[in-house]
Protein backbone atom coordinates (compact mmCIF):
# COMPACT_ATOMS: atom_id res chain seq x y z
CA UNK A 1 0.00 0.00 0.00
CA UNK A 2 1.14 3.51 -0.70
CA UNK A 3 1.03 6.27 1.88
CA UNK A 4 -1.83 7.84 -0.08
CA UNK A 5 -3.80 4.60 0.19
CA UNK A 6 -3.37 4.62 3.98
CA UNK A 7 -4.56 8.20 4.15
CA UNK A 8 -7.62 7.30 2.10
CA UNK A 9 -8.22 4.29 4.30
CA UNK A 10 -7.98 6.47 7.41
CA UNK A 11 -10.60 8.80 5.98
CA UNK A 12 -12.93 5.98 5.00
CA UNK A 13 -12.70 4.25 8.40
CA UNK A 14 -12.76 7.31 10.65
CA UNK A 15 -15.42 6.93 13.39
CA UNK A 16 -16.76 3.75 11.80
CA UNK A 17 -18.25 0.86 13.77
CA UNK A 18 -15.54 -1.55 15.05
CA UNK A 19 -17.00 -4.42 12.99
CA UNK A 20 -16.63 -2.40 9.79
CA UNK A 21 -13.00 -1.62 10.63
CA UNK A 22 -12.28 -5.26 11.48
CA UNK A 23 -13.94 -6.51 8.31
CA UNK A 24 -11.87 -4.14 6.18
CA UNK A 25 -8.66 -5.10 8.00
CA UNK A 26 -9.29 -8.82 7.45
CA UNK A 27 -10.24 -8.22 3.80
CA UNK A 28 -7.06 -6.29 3.10
CA UNK A 29 -4.60 -8.53 4.92
CA UNK A 30 -4.21 -12.29 5.18
CA UNK A 31 -1.07 -12.05 7.31
CA UNK A 32 -2.66 -10.12 10.18
CA UNK A 33 -3.02 -10.89 13.90
CA UNK A 34 -4.90 -9.70 16.97
CA UNK A 35 -2.80 -8.75 19.99
CA UNK A 36 -4.65 -10.18 22.99
CA UNK A 37 -4.27 -9.28 26.66
CA UNK A 38 -7.37 -7.59 28.08
CA UNK A 39 -11.13 -7.20 27.88
CA UNK A 40 -11.02 -5.06 24.74
CA UNK A 41 -9.01 -7.67 22.87
CA UNK A 42 -11.48 -10.46 23.57
CA UNK A 43 -14.24 -8.24 22.20
CA UNK A 44 -12.14 -7.97 19.03
CA UNK A 45 -11.68 -11.75 18.93
CA UNK A 46 -15.42 -12.26 19.41
CA UNK A 47 -16.18 -9.90 16.51
CA UNK A 48 -13.39 -11.11 14.23
CA UNK A 49 -14.12 -14.81 14.54
CA UNK A 50 -17.51 -14.18 12.95
CA UNK A 51 -15.74 -12.63 9.97
CA UNK A 52 -12.87 -15.09 9.63
CA UNK A 53 -12.57 -18.36 11.56
CA UNK A 54 -8.83 -18.80 11.17
CA UNK A 55 -7.77 -15.54 12.80
CA UNK A 56 -4.25 -15.33 14.20
CA UNK A 57 -4.02 -14.34 17.89
CA UNK A 58 -0.98 -13.78 20.06
CA UNK A 59 -0.39 -12.75 23.66
CA UNK A 60 2.69 -11.59 25.55
CA UNK A 61 3.73 -13.90 28.37
CA UNK A 62 6.12 -11.74 30.37
CA UNK A 63 6.59 -14.34 33.09
CA UNK A 64 5.17 -11.84 35.61
CA UNK A 65 1.43 -12.07 34.89
CA UNK A 66 -1.19 -12.75 37.56
CA UNK A 67 -2.26 -16.40 37.90
CA UNK A 68 -5.77 -15.18 37.02
CA UNK A 69 -4.46 -13.82 33.72
CA UNK A 70 -2.97 -17.17 32.75
CA UNK A 71 -6.31 -18.81 33.53
CA UNK A 72 -8.03 -16.11 31.46
CA UNK A 73 -5.82 -16.85 28.42
CA UNK A 74 -6.71 -20.53 28.69
CA UNK A 75 -10.41 -19.70 29.09
CA UNK A 76 -10.35 -17.65 25.87
CA UNK A 77 -8.45 -20.37 24.01
CA UNK A 78 -11.05 -22.99 24.93
CA UNK A 79 -14.08 -20.74 24.49
CA UNK A 80 -13.21 -19.83 20.91
CA UNK A 81 -11.27 -23.00 20.05
CA UNK A 82 -8.30 -20.82 19.13
CA UNK A 83 -4.58 -21.38 18.92
CA UNK A 84 -3.13 -18.51 20.95
CA UNK A 85 0.57 -17.95 20.43
CA UNK A 86 2.37 -16.95 23.63
CA UNK A 87 5.38 -14.71 23.05
CA UNK A 88 8.12 -14.99 25.67
CA UNK A 89 11.24 -12.91 26.41
CA UNK A 90 14.69 -13.84 25.16
CA UNK A 91 15.99 -16.06 27.95
CA UNK A 92 19.61 -14.91 27.83
CA UNK A 93 18.73 -11.20 27.90
CA UNK A 94 16.18 -11.72 30.67
CA UNK A 95 18.52 -13.85 32.80
CA UNK A 96 21.23 -11.22 32.60
CA UNK A 97 18.79 -8.43 33.47
CA UNK A 98 17.41 -10.23 36.54
CA UNK A 99 20.89 -11.27 37.68
CA UNK A 100 22.15 -7.70 37.43
CA UNK A 101 19.14 -5.69 38.62
CA UNK A 102 16.93 -8.13 40.49
CA UNK A 103 13.20 -8.64 40.13
CA UNK A 104 11.88 -5.21 41.11
CA UNK A 105 14.27 -2.63 39.65
CA UNK A 106 11.38 -0.87 37.89
CA UNK A 107 10.20 0.67 41.17
CA UNK A 108 13.36 2.79 41.23
CA UNK A 109 14.58 2.84 37.60
CA UNK A 110 11.23 3.09 35.85
CA UNK A 111 9.43 0.35 33.92
CA UNK A 112 10.95 0.96 30.48
CA UNK A 113 13.88 -1.44 30.66
CA UNK A 114 11.89 -4.33 32.10
CA UNK A 115 9.02 -3.81 29.63
CA UNK A 116 11.57 -3.54 26.83
CA UNK A 117 12.90 -7.00 27.62
CA UNK A 118 9.69 -8.77 28.62
CA UNK A 119 7.26 -7.16 26.14
CA UNK A 120 8.76 -5.00 23.41
CA UNK A 121 11.50 -7.37 22.22
CA UNK A 122 9.18 -10.42 21.88
CA UNK A 123 6.55 -8.24 20.17
CA UNK A 124 9.14 -6.83 17.78
CA UNK A 125 10.14 -10.36 16.79
CA UNK A 126 6.51 -11.27 16.08
CA UNK A 127 5.60 -8.11 14.19
CA UNK A 128 8.57 -8.53 11.88
CA UNK A 129 6.67 -11.46 10.33
CA UNK A 130 3.27 -9.75 10.02
CA UNK A 131 1.88 -7.32 7.48
CA UNK A 132 -0.61 -5.82 9.93
CA UNK A 133 -1.86 -6.17 13.49
CA UNK A 134 -5.04 -5.32 15.40
CA UNK A 135 -5.05 -3.74 18.86
CA UNK A 136 -7.66 -2.90 21.49
CA UNK A 137 -6.43 0.64 22.05
CA UNK A 138 -9.08 3.19 23.03
CA UNK A 139 -8.75 6.95 23.26
CA UNK A 140 -10.26 7.07 26.72
CA UNK A 141 -7.54 4.80 28.10
CA UNK A 142 -5.11 7.72 28.15
CA UNK A 143 -5.79 11.42 27.82
CA UNK A 144 -2.04 11.98 27.51
CA UNK A 145 -0.94 9.50 24.83
CA UNK A 146 -3.93 8.10 22.93
CA UNK A 147 -5.99 11.09 21.82
CA UNK A 148 -4.45 11.61 18.38
CA UNK A 149 -4.23 8.07 17.05
CA UNK A 150 -6.40 7.05 14.04
CA UNK A 151 -8.39 3.87 13.37
CA UNK A 152 -5.68 2.70 10.95
CA UNK A 153 -2.09 3.84 10.70
CA UNK A 154 1.41 2.97 9.61
CA UNK A 155 3.05 1.67 12.77
CA UNK A 156 6.02 4.02 12.99
CA UNK A 157 7.35 2.27 16.09
CA UNK A 158 7.80 -1.15 14.47
CA UNK A 159 8.03 -0.47 10.75
CA UNK A 160 11.44 -0.56 9.10
CA UNK A 161 12.64 0.72 5.71
CA UNK A 162 12.31 -2.85 4.42
CA UNK A 163 9.06 -3.75 6.16
CA UNK A 164 6.09 -1.43 6.59
CA UNK A 165 3.63 -2.55 9.25
CA UNK A 166 -0.02 -1.46 9.36
CA UNK A 167 -1.87 -1.11 12.66
CA UNK A 168 -5.66 -1.16 13.14
CA UNK A 169 -7.40 0.21 16.26
CA UNK A 170 -11.08 -0.74 15.76
CA UNK A 171 -12.25 0.14 19.29
CA UNK A 172 -10.56 3.53 19.27
CA UNK A 173 -13.71 5.56 19.89
CA UNK A 174 -15.48 3.15 22.21
CA UNK A 175 -15.70 3.87 25.92
CA UNK A 176 -15.00 1.36 28.68
CA UNK A 177 -18.77 1.20 29.26
CA UNK A 178 -19.35 0.16 25.64
CA UNK A 179 -16.75 -2.58 25.94
CA UNK A 180 -18.43 -3.97 29.05
CA UNK A 181 -21.90 -3.64 27.54
CA UNK A 182 -20.68 -5.86 24.69
CA UNK A 183 -19.07 -8.35 27.09
CA UNK A 184 -22.32 -8.62 29.03
CA UNK A 185 -24.56 -8.82 25.96
CA UNK A 186 -22.51 -11.49 24.17
CA UNK A 187 -21.24 -13.35 27.26
CA UNK A 188 -17.61 -12.76 26.33
CA UNK A 189 -15.00 -14.28 28.69
CA UNK A 190 -13.14 -11.80 30.90
CA UNK A 191 -10.36 -11.79 33.48
CA UNK A 192 -11.69 -12.51 36.98
CA UNK A 193 -9.46 -9.73 38.33
CA UNK A 194 -11.97 -7.25 36.92
CA UNK A 195 -14.32 -8.33 39.70
CA UNK A 196 -11.75 -7.20 42.29
CA UNK A 197 -11.29 -3.60 41.19
CA UNK A 198 -8.66 -4.17 38.50
CA UNK A 199 -9.51 -2.36 35.24
CA UNK A 200 -6.33 -2.12 33.18
CA UNK A 201 -4.36 -5.30 33.86
CA UNK A 202 -0.67 -5.80 33.16
CA UNK A 203 2.08 -7.61 35.05
CA UNK A 204 1.37 -8.48 38.69
CA UNK A 205 4.01 -6.21 40.31
CA UNK A 206 2.96 -3.22 38.19
CA UNK A 207 -0.82 -3.44 38.43
CA UNK A 208 -3.19 -2.69 41.29
CA UNK A 209 -6.92 -2.07 41.70
CA UNK A 210 -8.17 1.47 41.20
CA UNK A 211 -10.31 3.44 43.61
CA UNK A 212 -13.82 4.66 42.70
CA UNK A 213 -13.71 7.47 40.12
CA UNK A 214 -10.00 6.94 39.44
CA UNK A 215 -8.96 6.64 35.78
CA UNK A 216 -8.44 3.04 34.67
CA UNK A 217 -4.72 3.58 33.95
CA UNK A 218 -4.14 4.87 37.49
CA UNK A 219 -3.56 1.27 38.52
CA UNK A 220 -0.71 0.79 36.04
CA UNK A 221 2.83 1.90 37.03
CA UNK A 222 1.18 4.04 39.70
CA UNK A 223 4.55 5.34 40.93
CA UNK A 224 5.24 7.10 37.61
CA UNK A 225 3.87 10.16 35.82
CA UNK A 226 0.76 9.68 33.67
CA UNK A 227 2.60 10.86 30.54
CA UNK A 228 4.98 7.88 30.82
CA UNK A 229 2.36 5.15 31.04
CA UNK A 230 3.18 3.44 27.76
CA UNK A 231 5.32 0.31 27.89
CA UNK A 232 6.65 0.46 24.33
CA UNK A 233 3.97 -1.63 22.63
CA UNK A 234 2.39 1.62 21.48
CA UNK A 235 5.43 3.88 21.69
CA UNK A 236 4.36 5.60 18.51
CA UNK A 237 1.65 7.33 20.57
CA UNK A 238 4.25 9.34 22.48
CA UNK A 239 5.14 12.85 21.35
CA UNK A 240 8.43 12.90 23.27
CA UNK A 241 10.95 11.43 20.80
CA UNK A 242 13.57 10.69 23.49
CA UNK A 243 11.07 8.73 25.59
CA UNK A 244 9.78 6.93 22.49
CA UNK A 245 13.34 5.93 21.53
CA UNK A 246 14.15 4.70 25.04
CA UNK A 247 11.06 2.47 25.07
CA UNK A 248 12.06 0.77 21.83
CA UNK A 249 15.75 0.24 22.55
Amino acid sequence: MTTLDIQQLQSSLAHKNPRIILKKALELFDNIAIAFSGAEDVVLIDMAINIRKNIQVFSLDTGRLHPETYRFIEKVRKHYQLDIELLTPDREILDNFVKTKGLFSFYTDGHQECCGIRKVEPLKRKLAHLDAWITGQRKDQSLDTRQDIPEVQIDTAFSTPEHRLIKFNPLLNWSSAQVWDYIDAYQVPYNELHERGFISIGCEPCTRPVLPNQHERAGRWWWEEATKKECGLHAGNLKDEDTKKSLLE
